[in-house]
């Protein structure tokens, strides 16, 4: 039987390998709108994985389209740098394109100078808590012509296709939804006239380009805006585009200003791929599905149900770029999944820090992290098998050296085990199992069960060790802190304990945030009990929408500080907040915790002492470094690094880091 994923197609006459596409992502590794050398590579890495094609960006119409770390492609100045970047990934083996952009509302004052970005109308935007400026038409007339050169110069400089962003709320959304477009002239009012600055650049876009270049429109499938255009003209634009000049869309799912989540590890597989399939209906031309395809399985079920005719495959691209070569050589065991946790990918923007990736520590460093084979093996002793652990035996074995790790339980995965037993965040048990099985397949031989001691290191005489012990949760100095009713959230999150009724969790950064919401989800509907109910219309959906949300428990979270899951990324902690309340979690903030006594504790706020009931006591208030081998390695003058929380207590992304790199530099 063909796999579906590696049959050819075509986009116009653009003959494709394989129906994995690599969407546009910003990846602010440009330099006032120039392409670098960094970009380049990064790029040339993924075609070299076996990725059909890619498309970058998005790139700029104009200069109040986008920010220095965009491509540039609104003028001649940028030609040569787009010419390479063609000629990176052509020389890695895919075709290419490149997405065109106009930011609209979107964009932020900080980058124009000071001056207010551009809009259809002037409607307040919730992403930059700015107001824009209304548009008059001839300005709009210069926009659409923008857009013409920019796609001209796209095809001067050797890419197979251009791409036009209509979606994710940006310009060309903005003037097609009546929650942004208010205007009374040509361009507002009725569908047909709010489509019209769309449809007019497909149309301009084609009269430059001529009839044989390839043009793919990204468009959204459902904005998910109160107020906003519904899917149903939605699907009319869709035709509308095809009959403009577009040779294929792909389906893009939201706005930035969304209140559902669109990429984040909640998010199920595959989820907004009925989006693709209802556009498909309507048009003749070819159909890609995007979000949250991060699996071979995933991607061929779409294919094979038609709900497309090709699959978007992009964060995950940046965690494994061999993707593509695994899946179709039988080696999907060894893909690394994306996690989707945005924490170095689109947080790194909103820090304006070029893309990294958790799962992929060589992610943006192609050539600065390249592994290299060494003329000097040496013994090479990790301790600790836990992600920062297993990362550094990779590396170091990658290198050629000889490399034991030892991990003194009979698991690997440390505390990803944990983070991944928290609702919507069972994507961290896969990558503990994708580093499980990479491991398996490397030359490092894995010790299980063994507990490093100064025995233990006086008979492996390593060369180089690397501690990678991890940490073990604080017990805060409270009064009552020990009795037995009071438990350490680890223990909640990997099963070992159970909470009675009324639960405090003490503690409200990410662990004491998922803990709560892991108490408070106990009881609530499951996806296929949820299912069962709808379709046989047992409920009213509206009790059902209650009984997915309405847990066994009553939890009550508190922090001494005034802000909760400080320490998530930006792209997750909006969602987690979300949650926080749609399941009913109390929040007690900026509240000191005075004692704990056998039915409550006792907090101090706002200068008196409140009492609030609990059977059970979560502790979640941090984690120590557990690295006791140091004086050890110290005593037997064993040169030696220490990474992960057996350093200082971090994230999985620093963890995992810190353990390639330290890997990586033997």
């Amino acid at each position: 039987m063909k796999d579906p994923l590696f049959q050819p197609w075509k986009i116009n006459n653009l003959e494709l390998q394989n129906r994995i596409f690599m969407p546009a992502m910003h990846l602010n590794m440009c330099h006032d709108f120039k392409v670098t050398e960094q970009l380049c590579d990064f790029y040339r890495r993924r075609a070299e994985g076996g990725v059909s094609l890619i498309s970058v960006g998005y790139a700029t119409v104009d200069e109040y389209s986008g920010t220095p770390g965009n491509i540039g492609a609104h003028h001649d100045s940028f030609i040569a740098g787009l010419t390479d970047l063609a000629g990176a990934i052509h020389e890695g083996g895919a075709k290419c394109g490149v997405q065109l952009n106009h930011a609209g509302r979107y964009n932020a004052s900080f980058f124009l100078g000071g001056k207010p970005a551009v809009a259809p109308s002037p409607v307040p935007s919730r992403l930059t808590r700015e107001t824009p400026r209304e548009l008059d038409q001839a300005e709009i007339a210069v926009i659409i012509e923008r857009f013409s050169d920019a796609a001209w110069r796209v095809q001067k400089t050797g890419f197979d296709m251009v791409e036009i962003l209509a979606g994710t709320g940006y310009l060309i959304s903005s003037f097609l939804s009546p929650l942004t477009n208010k205007r009374d002239d040509t361009y507002g009012g009725s569908l047909e006239n709010r489509m019209r600055f769309g449809l007019e650049v497909i149309e301009e876009v084609r009269k430059r380009v001529g009839a044989d270049f390839p043009l793919m429109v990204r468009i959204n499938g459902n904005d998910f805006m109160e107020g906003g255009i519904g899917v149903e003209d939605l699907r009319t634009f869709s035709q509308a585009l095809v009959a403009a000049g577009a040779d294929a869309l792909c389906v893009n799912v939201g706005w930035h200003e969304a209140l559902v989540p669109q990429i984040v590890t909640k998010v199920p597989r595959g989820v907004f791929s009925y989006m693709a399939r209802e556009i498909k209906d309507r048009v003749a031309v070819p159909v890609i599905a995007s979000h949250r395809i991060n699996d071979p399985e995933t991607a061929r079920s779409l294919l094979s149900r038609g709900f497309c005719d090709a699959v978007a495959v992009g964060r995950s691209l940046i965690a494994d770029p061999d993707f593509p070569l695994k899946a179709q050589g039988g080696n999907e065991d060894q893909i690394v999944h994306c996690v989707a946790c945005g924490q170095g990918c689109f947080d790194n923007i909103f820090k304006m820090k070029p893309v990294e990736c958790l799962c992929n520590p060589q992610a943006g460093y192609e050539k600065k992290r390249k592994l290299r084979k060494t003329k000097a093996a040496k013994e090479v002793v990790v301790v600790g098998g836990g992600v920062a652990g297993m990362a550094a035996a990779m590396a170091a074995s990658a290198n050629g050296h000889r490399v034991r790790l030892f991990e003194k339980s009979m698991q690997l995965g440390g505390q990803l085990r944990l983070a991944g037993s928290a609702p919507g965040r069972h994507e961290f048990l896969v990558f503990a199992e994708d580093m499980k099985q990479r491991l398996a397949a490397s030359a490092v031989e894995v010790m299980m069960n063994v507990e490093v001691d100064g025995n233990v290191l006086i008979e492996e005489k390593p060369d180089e060790l690397i501690v990678a012990t991890g940490g073990r949760p604080i017990t805060p100095p409270i009064v009552g802190s020990e009795a037995n009713h009071v438990i350490q959230a680890w223990d909640i999150l990997s099963g070992k304990r159970q909470a009675g009724k009324k639960c405090v969790v003490i503690g409200g950064g990410a662990v004491g945030v998922e803990t709560a919401l892991k108490l408070a989800e106990e009881g609530t509907l499951s996806g296929d009990e949820l299912k069962f109910l709808l379709v046989n219309q047992a409920e009213m959906p509206e009790n059902l929408y209650r009984l997915a949300t309405e847990g066994s428990r009553e939890v009550t979270l508190v922090e001494m500080t005034e802000r909760l899951g400080a320490n998530f990324g930006k792209s997750t902690r909006w969602g987690m907040l979300q949650d926080i309340k749609r399941y009913g979690v109390k929040t007690c903030l900026a509240a000191r915790v005075v004692s704990i006594l056998p039915d409550c504790i006792e907090i101090e706020l706002e200068g008196n002492v409140q009492k609030i009931e609990a059977e059970t006591v979560v502790l979640a208030v941090g984690t120590a470094s557990e690295n006791g081998l140091v004086k050890v390695a110290d005593e037997l003058a064993i040169p030696h690094t220490l990474v992960g929380d057996a350093s200082i207590p971090a994230t999985v992304f620093e963890a995992h880091h810190q353990g390639y790199l330290a890997g990586w530099a033997i």
